[in-house]
């Protein structure tokens, strides 16, 4: 049985929290989404996003990676409707960041940069890789590090639900050794704090709840541009 913990926290600047975020150990699923969109809509694109998954994954007992990508395939459906059947919700999307138990090894998929990492010993190790400008297109284009952290483009995302019926779906099996940690985080994590400083917090000797509250606590004090969620994941 894995143990999990899961925190949300609005940030410094922004007024509402346009996160979701999913523990269900009895389904072994675990969820971030970080929403896009004018007004509330971003938090509605969110929420549908995990809802959506969650309910699909409900309804079939197969556990598989196959099901977990129509599980956000029929997500990302339900969010263009939704945005189709009211004005106010046209332009909202979501990233998406899911681990699901599905035996002896677990699935991870993430459409957008949100992030699944894993600490084994003391290695973080980024599992996904971001859809982003910066890491699809300025990094293939030789910028440096430092120009793009101040990019005009360095928040743009090159795949989201909620923007287009096609979806390209990072999907992948992991192992989780005794000991392991997954985090599942929003980029109002891995985006302010540094990965060295995410590393110190999750080898800490500390409860799964004390170090998601030490990783709120740094986003929030380098700033908390953005809304920060993480969810933990222990074997």
């Amino acid at each position: 049985m894995l143990s999990s913990y899961g925190l949300s926290d609005v940030g410094c600047v922004r007024t509402n929290n346009e996160d979701s975020y999913l523990v269900d150990p009895s389904l072994g699923l675990y969820i971030v989404a970080d929403g896009m969109g004018g007004a509330e809509a971003g938090e509605v694109a969110s929420q549908l996003a995990v809802q959506s998954v969650h309910s699909f994954l409900k309804s079939t007992s197969i556990r598989d990676a196959d099901t977990l990508v129509r599980a956000i395939q029929h997500a990302n459906q339900r969010i263009l409707d939704a945005a189709n059947a009211d004005p106010r919700l046209r332009g909202m999307g979501t990233t998406l960041v899911c681990l699901l138990e599905t035996g002896a090894e677990c699935v991870i998929a993430n459409v957008g940069d949100s992030r699944a990492w894993m600490l084994q010993g003391e290695s973080l190790v980024q599992l996904t890789q971001d859809q982003s400008w910066v890491n699809e297109v300025g990094r293939p284009l030789g910028i440096s590090e430092e120009n793009l952290r101040l990019h005009p483009m360095r928040h743009v995302l090159t795949m989201a639900l909620g923007v287009s019926p096609e979806l390209r779906i990072q999907v992948f099996p992991v192992e989780l050794p005794p000991g392991s940690l997954v985090l599942l985080s929003s980029d109002g994590l891995h985006g302010p704090v540094p990965e060295e400083e995410i590393r110190e917090i999750l080898l800490r000797p500390i409860s799964l709840e004390d170090r998601a509250h030490l990783l709120i606590e740094a986003a929030r004090e380098a700033g908390g541009p953005d809304n920060i969620t993480v969810v933990l994941i222990q074997h």
